[in-house]
Parts: structure tokens; sequence; C-alpha cells
């Protein structure tokens, strides 16, 4: 599904964060991009969303060569990016009010774009439904992002980028969050593509694991990680061997 050809990519009078670097994702798959601060992983999702062009090389996604963002492309932001004057409902059901309001012209909107899509399923699904008529600034940090989660997934996108999306909450909802992405994942057959710094999220969300350095990343490095989805791995052997794999890489690469 994704493809980067001999990606470079390079902020003005910066070293190259990429430098014609290869990597590609299966369809389905779900990967998490892990690295130091400063290591690229925010500009590789920005890359993957169309929000940046490389310096040279290409990104493809289903063949295709990413030049705008595409409409079948949910992208949730670190901050997640809620009007903070609009409700839950208002804030769920924004982006179809802006397909709606271009119509489905294959750059805003999918061709196939259906103006009646129901966002109650969403908002229940979330568990949203007692907090669907109040504001971001009432609500808790978990209930915003589900907000920003069920506002992307009314969108029926094929592939979810998602930019360190827990790190600002609490272990538990951390955990509990962390368990609906990958039941999600699973329902929707969605290709998942997480960035985060954090070792033992990698370990639970990625399937695959794309690990960077500090600049320039000239090879992709990739740890499979076959367990990720299975019920209990948090308390498995495999778990805690692949948290220190992953921290020794971390520590020899930064």
């Amino acid at each position: 599904m994704i493809h980067l050809e001999a990606l470079t990519y390079a902020y003005p009078n910066h070293v190259p964060i990429f430098e014609a670097f290869d990597w590609q994702a299966q369809r389905g798959e779900a990967w998490v991009v892990l690295g130091p601060s400063g290591c690229g992983k925010t500009t590789l999702l920005y890359l993957l969303a169309g929000l940046r062009q490389p310096t040279a090389g290409r990104v493809t996604i289903d063949g295709q060569p990413l030049i705008r963002p595409r409409p079948h492309t949910g992208l949730i932001l670190q901050d997640y990016g809620l009007l903070p004057w609009a409700t839950v409902r208002q804030n769920v059901e924004l982006g179809l009010r802006v397909r709606l309001f271009y119509g489905p012209d294959g750059k805003h909107a999918p061709e196939d774009f259906r103006p009646d899509v129901d966002i109650l399923p969403w908002i229940t699904r979330l568990g949203l439904a007692a907090v669907q008529n109040q504001y971001p600034g009432q609500i808790s940090g978990g209930q915003r992002q589900r907000t920003a989660i069920a506002r992307t997934l009314a969108l029926q996108p094929d592939l979810l980028l998602m930019d360190e999306p827990f790190s600002s909450l609490d272990a538990p909802t951390r955990e509990s969050l962390q368990n609906l992405t990958l039941e999600l994942w699973s329902e929707k057959k969605l290709t998942l593509v997480v960035v985060t710094h954090a070792i033992e999220e990698a370990a639970i969300l990625g399937q695959k694991i794309l690990l960077l350095s500090l600049p320039p990343n000239r090879q992709a490095t990739v740890i499979e990680n076959p367990g990720s989805a299975q019920v209990g791995f948090r308390d498995t052997a495999e778990y805690l061997a692949l948290c220190r794999e992953l921290r020794g890489r971390m520590e020899s690469s930064a």
C-alpha cells in the first residue's frame, strides 16, 4: 500500500532527515515508527499524509504518487485538533461537513462519498454518547482523544496515521485507548501507522516496528512483532524481551 522510493527530505540548512530511504508497508498492516527525538518520526507521518513533499524520490500509496492529501487517509494529531467552541458531536461531524461542502470531487472527498453517513454509531462505539453535547474543555483527555478518533473513522479511511496519540494521557486511559485502537484496526481492516517515542507502546501497537535513528536515515530498520495484537501480550515474556531489545537498539542509535 505504502511505498517510499529513494526518499530524501531535508529542512533548509539542515542535514537531510531521510536520504535515499526505501520503505514499504502492505495493506492491513499495523506499523509503529519509533526513535529518539529529532529522528524524523513526525516528518515521516506528514510525508505519508501528503502535507509535505519529498526533496527527492517519491511516496506512492496504492501505486499512485502522493502529491496532496488523499481523502482515504485519516490523520490524528497529538493535540487532537478539536474545535474548542464546538460540541463533541459537532467535532465528530466536522470532517463530514467539509466533505458535504466540496462534494465527491476525488480530492477533498472520495468519488464514492455518501452524504448520509450516520455518526451516531461512532459516538456510541467510542463511548461518547453521554458527553456528545459538551465541549472539549468540559471533558477528559481520554474523551477528547476518543472524539478525534470518532471524527476520523466516520470518514471511513483505509489508512490511519496517528502522531503520538496517547502521550499526554494517564497510564490506565492510555492502555484502554491502545486496546481500542487495535480493536478498530482489526474490525475495519485499516492500515495503521503510529508514531511514538514510548517503547512499551511500540511493542503493543506495532505488528512491525520501523526504528529510526538520528539523521540522516538511509536504511529502514524493521523489527517484526507478530504477537502485538494478541490478548494478554503485555504480560508475556516475549513482550518484555521485545521492550529490552527496542531499548537497547534506541540507545545504540541515539
